[in-house]
C-alpha cells in the first residue's frame, strides 16, 4: 500500500458535462464499446506546459459480462471480456462518464473493474483463494455505492489495500448488488478491517457478510458466510 492515498477528484472540466448512458447507436442493447482493452497502460506523455495527468498507483481494467452471451449458455467466464485499461485520474473519469452507470445496464449484467493483469474469475491464481463482501439494494439504487467503492479502490483508501483485487456490480430482476473481491480469504484481520471501511465509505447501514470463492465454487447459493460486519443501529 502506498505512503500516500491518490485522492481521485472529479476534474472541474468534467463537470456539468457527464453523458451517463451514451453509446454507438450500433451497439447492442447490454453492449461496451471496447477502446484499446487488449492493450497494456502505458505512460502518456504531456506537453510542455499542458496539464500533467495524475497516475494512479495501480493500473485498473474494466470488464463486462454481457448478458446476451449468458443467455446462450456459454462456459461460465466465457462471456466476460475486458473493456479498457486506465492508469491515471483523468483516464478515469473521462471513462467513466461516457459508459452506462448500473441503473441503465440491462438485467443480467455484470460489470467489473479489477487490478491490471487480474481477472474477475474465482480461477484466476491471485483471486483463488480469496473471497468476497457484498452489498445489496434496490434496483436502480447501486449507482453511488458503485461509484463510491471505485474511488475507494484506486484512490487506496483501504489500509490493506494490497489485498484488493478488484470490485463488480450485478444487475438482477429484483435488486442490484456491489462485491468487493480480495487476495487471501482466510487473513481474517485484513478482511475484517476491509469490511468495515468499506461500509463506512458507503455510509452503508445494514449487515454485510464475507463468503470465501472455494464455498461458493462448492456449495453455490448455500456457501455460508465466514464474516459478518453487523448492521449500524442508531
Amino acid at each position: 500500500m502506498a505512503e500516500e492515498a491518490v485522492t481521485v477528484a472529479r476534474p472541474s472540466e468534467e463537470k456539468g458535462r457527464e453523458r451517463e448512458g451514451e453509446l454507438p447507436e450500433e451497439l447492442e442493447e447490454g453492449e461496451i464499446a471496447e477502446v484499446g482493452a487488449a492493450e497494456p497502460p502505458v505512460e502518456r506523455r504531456v506537453d510542455i506546459g499542458g496539464p500533467r495527468p495524475h497516475p494512479l498507483e495501480h493500473s485498473w481494467t474494466f470488464w463486462f459480462d454481457n448478458p446476451s452471451a449468458k443467455a446462450k449458455q456459454a462456459a461460465w467466464g466465457s462471456s466476460i471480456r475486458p473493456v479498457h485499461t486506465f492508469v491515471t485520474v483523468e483516464d478515469f473519469w473521462s471513462l467513466y462518464n461516457n459508459i452506462r452507470h448500473p441503473s441503465k445496464l440491462p438485467v443480467g449484467a455484470d460489470f467489473h473493474c479489477f487490478k491490471y493483469k487480474i481477472e474477475p474469475k474465482w480461477e484466476d491464481p491471485i483471486c483463488a483463494n480469496g473471497g468476497k463482501w457484498t452489498i445489496s439494494c434496490a434496483r436502480g439504487k447501486a449507482d453511488t455505492f458503485w461509484l463510491h467503492t471505485l474511488l475507494a479502490m484506486i484512490g487506496e483508501q483501504f489500509d490493506y489495500g494490497d489485498e484488493i483485487c478488484g470490485a463488480v456490480v450485478s444487475v438482477r430482476g429484483k435488486q442490484e448488488k456491489v462485491a468487493l473481491w480480495t487476495k487471501n480469504a482466510a487473513n481474517e484481520t485484513a478482511q475484517l478491517s476491509i469490511g468495515r471501511q468499506w461500509k463506512e465509505f458507503l455510509d452503508y447501514n445494514d449487515t454485510i457478510g464475507y463468503i470465501f470463492h472455494d464455498d461458493a465454487k462448492k456449495l453455490d447459493k448455500v456457501a455460508k458466510t465466514r464474516y459478518t460486519i453487523l448492521e449500524i443501529t442508531p
